[in-house]
């Protein structure tokens, strides 16, 4: 344990986008070697590099609703982790929030996941982290998440919980009305083991 929390504290130091980042370093991450649920994000907003706590805004009220947990849950470190794919938040663009840093997962990803070995399920949120969790994945999101059984039951692809997502939900309902009971059942029976 030691190790990883020396780890952590070396994630918490990085520097290595800052000269790139508008607010500066910042990490937001949770993590533990006992967590035996991932969500593999995006990178944090405005709104979560402020309060240095994942999905403290709309998107993680939404998320937590699709896993059906209490916000005590979510925030169990023991229980679930959080790992976006760049740690700090990377800016607005035209349309939103830029994409996640590229140097952040190589830098970070594989020595975090590496040691921890408990998780049993993987949320794979959005088609950045899509890209490196399943590389084989179709090239649309939609797609990707219409797969979800070809990942199922160690991954399953979702669309981000952003309220710009609005529209794809309405598009799309077997999402809400298939996927999302079979993902609050794995993450319960999680839970209960953890």
């Amino acid at each position: 344990m030691t190790s990883f929390i020396d780890l952590l504290a070396e994630v918490h130091r990085c520097t290595l986008c800052n000269a790139h980042l508008p607010l500066g370093s910042r990490p937001v991450l949770q993590a533990h070697p006992q967590a035996r649920i991932l969500i593999a994000a995006q990178a944090p907003g405005r709104k979560v590099h402020e309060t240095g706590i994942p999905f403290t805004d709309a998107s993680g009220e939404r998320l937590r609703t699709w896993m059906g947990v209490a916000t005590e849950t979510f925030y169990d470190r023991k229980r679930i982790a959080i790992l976006p794919m760049g740690f700090c938040y990377p800016g607005t663009g035209k349309s939103g929030d830029l994409p996640p840093r590229s140097e952040c997962a190589p830098a970070w990803r594989e020595r975090l996941l590496s040691e921890m070995q408990q998780i049993r399920l993987t949320l794979v949120i959005g088609s950045y982290a899509q890209a490196w969790h399943l590389p084989e994945a179709p090239s649309s999101l939609t797609a990707t998440v219409r797969a979800w059984q070809r990942w199922w039951p160690e991954m399953l692809p979702l669309p981000h919980p952003s309220p710009r997502n609005n529209l794809w939900l309405r598009r799309n309902p077997w999402f809400e009305q298939e996927m999302l009971p079979v993902l609050q059942k794995r993450i319960a029976d999680l839970l209960d083991k953890a």
